[in-house]
């Protein structure tokens, strides 16, 4: 009898110590180092989740996905600008910054990269990498901050190159116009 009460309290034990290390808060300490700052979780809109742990995309990635959407820019002043141009002053190929030949090339650039990130959150070049354009501050990215990053922030972009580069070394993986605009590119899980 006595060795019976004694495995039955023993087993008690056991399964009371269980409960308790399975219930048992974390330590402080541990918590704050697992703690992400808001601007680090993004908001999937689709699914309204909260990603944790978000994959931003490096320097190479949006290289090859910037030079898939220069194809596709090349393609559309193809088959939009040149005939135009030809059919309007009778030649393709201007030397002049102001031609019909520039400035349509420039709409269509400017247009391509608003237009797709506003209604997609990526463009095609992104679509192949499976990347996604997200705003660090804002559940969607607003009309004002996509102007800001295509226009303002590619603009100056453009003519430091560095900014560019700068996204190989930045912990958030940010060119120069991300950093304007409060965007970043990550991975898309879908």
């Amino acid at each position: 009898m006595n060795e019976e009460n004694y495995i039955n309290t023993d087993v008690n034990l056991d399964e009371k110590q269980d409960k308790e290390t399975r219930h048992a808060p974390f330590d402080e300490t541990l918590q704050k180092q697992e703690r992400i700052s808001p601007n680090e979780v993004v908001e999937d809109l689709y699914r309204g989740e909260h990603l944790s742990t978000v994959a931003y995309a490096g320097f190479w990635m949006r290289f090859w996905a910037y030079l898939a959407d220069l194809l596709v820019i090349g393609s559309l002043n193809r088959i939009l600008i040149s005939p135009l141009s030809m059919a309007i002053t009778g030649n393709v190929f201007s030397g002049s910054f102001f031609s019909f030949q520039a400035i349509g090339t420039t709409i269509i650039f400017y247009l391509y990269f608003v237009l797709m990130t506003r209604f997609f959150g990526k463009t095609l070049g992104k679509m192949i990498f499976g990347l996604k354009v997200v705003s660090l501050k804002e559940e969607k990215i607003s009309w004002g901050t996509l102007f800001f990053r295509e226009f303002i922030g590619r603009f100056i972009a453009k003519f430091l190159f560095a900014g560019y580069i700068i996204v190989g070394f930045l912990p958030k993986k940010q060119g120069l116009h991300d950093i304007f605009a409060d965007t970043t590119v990550i991975l898309d899980r879908r």
